[in-house]
């Protein structure tokens, strides 16, 4: 009898939990580099969407997949410095992104209608900056190594790949708003394992290498000082353009509708759709 119990009162609480959701999330995207004056900030923040299922694993935890479509775009015209607005630097990416993550809600949404919740995992994503130059072209950045990546005189600047590996994690407030319907609001910021998503890393190479290896473009993109009336000249080799030390991090802050397959049951501490037997006390 006693293990009848312990079977109605865990058995039934782990089978309602099994449920395939939809997720839709809709919000910003913004970035952490050498274009921003922040760690964090809407300044220049663009658009992200995603489209990804959830599969609750018990009534705290469950896995997550995304796919996500996001624009990144910073410019130095905005910065607070003086200097870095005359180096007038510039450049836009489209990240795609898919990802899988162990989600944690902190409360029972069974038995309660709101929730924190923390998540973490793994992500592929896929980048390419570019810019416009003076005459309203866009010109990808990668291929004209900037600052002498992959070019015989820079042999420690490797040519940076577009497609990394990121770790994304992050939280927010899940809200229950039907028996299959969740809204939440949540914040997730990505660590990558590259200084490049605004093409800006170490400092200048030489103007004449750049000009004979990549030609002029190279050198227009590199540094564009000279656009502005200032008219400010290609700074010398070995000058700081960006700072290496601190990889490029990007974030997703919005709104997900997370829609469940089929009916949900035992929703925020009621019997319904439960067995006759004791409700769980968690």
């Amino acid at each position: 009898m006693r293990k009848l119990i312990l079977l109605c009162v865990f058995i039934p609480s782990f089978i309602h939990a099994q449920n395939l959701h939809v997720d839709l999330f809709g919000g910003f995207s913004n970035y952490q580099g050498d274009l921003q004056d922040k760690n964090f900030t809407t300044s220049q923040a663009k658009g992200a969407v995603a489209i990804g299922l959830k599969y609750d694993l018990s009534n705290h935890f469950s896995v997550r997949t995304n796919f996500s479509y996001a624009a990144l775009s910073a410019s130095d015209k905005y910065s607070r410095q003086a200097d870095l607005r005359a180096r007038n630097i510039s450049f836009k990416t489209k990240i795609t992104e898919a990802n899988l993550l162990l989600d944690y809600n902190i409360l029972n949404l069974n038995y309660h209608k709101f929730t924190p919740y923390v998540f973490a995992g793994v992500a592929v994503f896929h980048y390419n900056p570019y810019a416009y130059d003076s005459t309203g072209n866009k010109i990808f950045l990668q291929p004209l190594s900037t600052e002498g990546q992959g070019l015989a005189a820079y042999p420690d600047r490797k040519l940076y790949y577009l497609t990394q590996f990121a770790i994304p994690f992050g939280g927010g407030l899940r809200w229950r708003f039907t028996d299959n319907i969740t809204l939440s609001y949540e914040l997730g910021l990505r660590k990558t394992f590259t200084d490049y998503l605004d093409d800006i890393s170490t400092t200048y190479a030489d103007q004449a290498i750049l000009v004979a290896v990549k030609g002029p473009k190279a050198v227009e993109m590199a540094y564009r000082g000279g656009e502005l009336k200032t008219g400010l000249s290609y700074p010398a080799e070995g000058s700081i353009r960006g700072g290496s030390k601190f990889k490029d991090w990007y974030y997703f802050s919005g709104v997900t509708i997370s829609i469940g397959i089929g009916k949900r049951k035992g929703f925020h501490g009621t019997d319904k759709g439960r067995t006759d037997c004791p409700a769980p006390v968690l």
